[in-house]
């Protein structure tokens, strides 16, 4: 059942089904179908997130179990509405004990009947990087025990972590010596600090609390699985958004393995027809290409949040901001130096034993064959270190022996971009390795196949850690440029590159999402639209951050220069609807959600602080630089300039807002709400774009004078309601323009056989807003292509969306 717009719920102890079963009336008056739920079985005590899941064979009891699931359904079929649920089929929560398979495995090693659900390297033991310094120095400190729970004897590490010891240990534990004890178990103890070099089991990127699955294992699947294949026999569930994909062994093959088990399903009389919704958590490159052969509905969204985003940025900001960014900063103007120093560094720490691993992979391989002979260790080490500095997506689909057809143009890139890093001679390893890729290496095909898997499961997480949590806090060029899924190097998106791809949304995937807001967005969707602007105002934008470092300038010393100018734009991006230069409370509040960002962006930034090693001195030093700004005792001036400026610029960037919500509801696609968006999404990173919503106001707003934004979006979803003929099945025809404003707006239809929709929205506007330029003489001789004016049909509006006969 394809849902005609989804409602993203985040449940954890505080938010739970219940609370959700309460705001059933809401979504359906908002006009949504779907709720879209965050994962909904058993995670870690407390999580707030649900995705360190640790046990997928039963639902969250914090978020109320099974029975408040069901009463949540019922609540939702009531009134014709659905549930999508998100799941987790790449890893799995492994500390705090409570993962009953993974405790299984360290009690009983390789021969754990659940051995092989994870992805463990049985060469040596299981290394567990948990303590806070070596193991001598830790069981010198009397901080490893042996203690009794549940009836067994475990040891526990500084109160916090339990491991389960072997059944051969259990009569003597309690007299042993603990380091005797310690040395014969199925698992090495370790220092956290060795995880990035000695970790002999996949993890979710670099988080060591998180092991990785082996979906690809049938009885694995099945495991893993069952739980969702019942809740949609029964009608509990109508489909599924599956995490990261690319992080597990096959993609393709998990994906189409899943709609086949889904297809198969007979469901209950009264469930709503299928089939089963499925859409991919998947980031694509600019240019790369969903397989359409995966049986999946499309992606979760991240792609159209890049393109919309794009699409309000104005492409004559780029030079001038990228001299601002490099002459404030002193970094590099353009993104890629800064993306291929931070793969390298990743790659050189925190992906060391997973890289060696890779390398092991394609040793064995090479030895395999006598084709290979005199390919050494170093060279096939060098040759796939510097294939991954360059990179382009985040991985290829080979299975060792077969490749799909679109991975030639990767392998191709590829190869002309990693040409200038080869040493001298070596350029045959690199193309030995691209074969390999290819599925055309030679070799023993079961090599080739788990040599192969390195190198796409290292290729992933080295784009999503080095790129987006690594590279994206270090450029600050624009910072609405930098998000989920975004190319940075790219600035802004050609209306008729939009509309291209809008039409091949239509054509391929109908049913794919449209997100703007995401759990895992750094910035939200109106941050977003508000930076937007200054890339059609940077002389003005330069002049505000000229006055500014005058005004900080007594307040910044010893904090970088990079990291000053990022603040400058976050304080303006995610500026409060209604905070004055005066309201002393309302200042301070938000200061402390600044702190919280500065102290996300700089240790993921990993120039002058890091998780691992925070300097707390710089932290502190950025701290408080934020907090005098936003303390109007201190600064004035500042605070005045700033409220200005962004008043200054609110008819633009709401301008922006409203675009991205028309285009969201009204291209191909199934539009998706995360929580609370409906109204200004001003968030900044996790966990501040995770604060709870004021449903209270939201509802009041919903029954009363709806500001615009919200206004539109029941307005729009009242359509989709209205027409699905128009919405779910109607094709997408782009509508010329001509005149002087013609790049200044996009305009579209949607058909179906009764109606269709005609969709005009203005893009880049600032400089009418600034200058209150009349609405006839801003938009002069522009018309659509049937000769409409754009000065008439639009007037005063914000855009125009007319349902047509």
């Amino acid at each position: 059942m394809t849902p005609r717009a989804t409602y993203r719920f985040q449940f954890h102890k505080d938010f739970t089904f219940a609370d959700a079963e309460a705001l059933v009336p809401y979504l359906d008056e908002v006009g949504i179908s779907h709720l879209y739920a965050s994962p909904i079985t058993t995670a870690r005590s407390g999580s707030t997130h649900g995705y360190d899941v640790v046990d997928p064979t039963r639902i969250n009891p914090e978020l109320g179990g099974e029975e408040a699931f069901r009463s949540l359904v019922a609540a939702l079929r009531a009134r014709d509405m659905g549930v999508i649920i998100d799941i987790v089929p790449n890893h799995m929560g492994v500390t705090g004990g409570e993962n009953a398979w993974w405790n299984d495995v360290l009690t009983h090693g390789e021969d754990s009947e659940f051995a092989r659900y994870f992805d463990i390297d049985w060469h040596e033991k299981l290394v567990l990087p948990i303590l806070g310094d070596p193991l001598a120095q830790t069981l010198a400190s009397g901080a490893l025990k042996v203690e009794q729970a549940d009836g067994r004897y475990v040891l526990e590490a500084y109160g916090e972590h339990r491991l389960p010891i072997r059944d051969e240990d259990q009569a003597t534990a309690a007299t042993d010596d603990i380091a005797a004890l310690v040395d014969r178990q199925h698992y090495r103890l370790a220092s956290w600090r060795v995880a990035n070099d000695e970790l002999n089991w996949r993890r979710f990127f670099t988080i060591n609390d998180l092991a990785g699955l082996r979906a690809e294992d049938p009885v694995v699947f099945d495991a893993t699985h069952a739980l969702y294949f019942r809740l949609y026999a029964e009608g509990l569930i109508d489909g599924v958004r599956v995490d990261h994909v690319d992080g597990l062994t096959d993609p393709g093959g998990y994906c189409r393995q899943l709609r086949a088990r889904f297809d198969a399903i007979e469901r209950s009389a009264d469930a709503p027809p299928g089939p089963a919704y499925i859409v991919i958590e998947k980031i694509l490159a600019d240019g790369e290409p969903l397989s359409t052969d995966w049986g999946v509905d499309g992606t979760s969204g991240y792609d159209f949040m890049e393109q919309v985003t794009a699409l309000l940025h104005a492409p004559a900001g780029a030079e001038p901001l990228a001299r601002l960014w490099a002459e404030t900063s002193g970094r590099s103007a353009d993104f890629a130096p800064e993306e291929l120093r931070a793969r390298q560094e990743l790659l050189a720490w925190q992906f060391d034993a997973q890289l060696r691993r890779c390398v092991e992979a394609f040793v064995a391989l090479a030895h395999s064959t006598p084709e290979c002979d005199g390919l050494t260790r170093g060279m096939l080490d060098r040759a796939i270190e510097r294939l991954l500095w360059v990179f382009p997506v985040y991985r290829t689909y080979g299975t060792g022996d077969a490749a799909p057809a679109a991975d030639a143009a990767v392998r191709e890139t590829v190869r002309q971009r990693v040409a200038q890093f080869v040493p001298p001679g070596e350029g045959a390893v690199i193309a030995r390795i691209l074969a390999w890729l290819a599925g055309e290496g030679p070799g023993d095909t079961r090599l080739a196949a788990e040599a192969v898997r390195e190198f796409q499961q290292l290729s992933a997480p080295i784009a999503a850690k080095a790129v987006e949590d690594t590279a994206f806090y270090r450029y600050g060029r624009l910072l609405s440029r930098n998000d989920v899924g975004f190319d940075a190097a790219r600035m802004s998106l050609k209306i008729d590159d939009f509309h291209a791809a809008m039409v091949d949304r239509a054509r391929d995937w109908p049913a794919a999402m449209l997100a703007t807001a995401t759990h895992d967005h750094k910035r939200g969707e109106d941050v977003r639209a508000r930076l937007a602007v200054l890339s059609e105002v940077p002389d003005l934008w330069r002049a505000r951050v000229e006055h500014w470092l005058e005004l900080s300038a007594p307040y910044a010393e010893g904090v970088g220069p990079a990291d000053t100018y990022m603040l400058f734009q976050t304080l303006f991006g995610a500026w409060p609807a209604n905070l004055d230069a005066f309201n002393a409370e309302g200042l301070c509040d938000y200061a402390e959600r600044i702190v919280a960002w500065q102290e996300k962006a700089l240790r993921e930034a990993k120039l002058r602080s890091s998780w691992e090693a925070p300097d707390e001195a710089y932290e502190s030093r950025c701290h408080d630089l934020a907090r005098t700004l936003l303390d109007p005792e201190r600064s004035g001036a500042f605070l005045y300039d700033m409220t200005v400026f962004v008043t200054r610029l609110a008819p633009a960037a709401a301008a922006n807002g409203l675009a991205q919500v028309a285009l969201r509801y009204s291209v191909p696609g199934v539009p998706d709400l995360y929580q609370g968006t409906e109204a200004a999404d001003l968030s900044l990173v996790d966990p501040d774009n995770r604060r709870p919503v004021d449903y209270a106001c939201l509802r009041a707003w919903s029954d009363g004078e709806t500001p615009a934004k919200m206004a539109l979006i029941k307005r729009l979803l009242t359509l989709r309601r209205e027409h699905p003929e128009v919405f779910a099945d109607g094709g997408y025809e782009p509508v010329a323009l001509t005149g002087i404003r013609a790049d200044r707006a996009i305009a579209f239809r949607r058909f179906g056989k009764q109606a269709s929709l005609r969709c005009v929205v203005p893009l880049r506007g600032a400089e009418r807003h600034l200058d209150r330029i009349d609405v006839r003489t801003w938009w002069g001789d522009t018309a659509l292509a049937s000769g409409e004016m754009l000065a008439d049909l639009l007037g005063e509006r914000a855009l125009s969306v007319e349902l047509l006969p």
